[in-house]
């Protein structure tokens, strides 16, 4: 049988810190998603790289960013949302934002 779980006010005593610098740092935590995950939603690889979903549709349509078709789902790789931005980072424009 399972112990019950500690309440956070528990947790941040044994740990010394502030509860709610730990409700943060958990909170945080929890709007990250699935770090693991191969393809992601539109919206998941939208919010990876900080833009809105229509954005992010122009950059699939016009192939800036790879995507997949499954059945009738669009996925974007995720290694897709990494490429794309070292392809920001190089390109030509990033210093002309001064």
């Amino acid at each position: 049988m399972s112990q019950p779980a500690l309440p956070i006010s528990q947790i941040a005593q044994l740990l010394d810190v502030p509860e709610d610098a730990l409700r943060a740092l958990m909170a945080e935590q929890r709007s990250v998603g699935d770090t693991t995950l191969v393809a992601l939603t539109v919206a998941e690889a939208a919010r990876r790289i900080g833009i809105g979903r229509t954005k992010l549709y122009e950059y699939v349509s016009s192939g800036e960013i790879a995507s997949v078709k499954i059945g009738s789902l669009r996925r974007i790789p995720a290694e897709a949302v990494n490429d794309f931005m070292a392809r920001r980072l190089s390109a030509a424009d990033f210093g002309a934002a001064a």
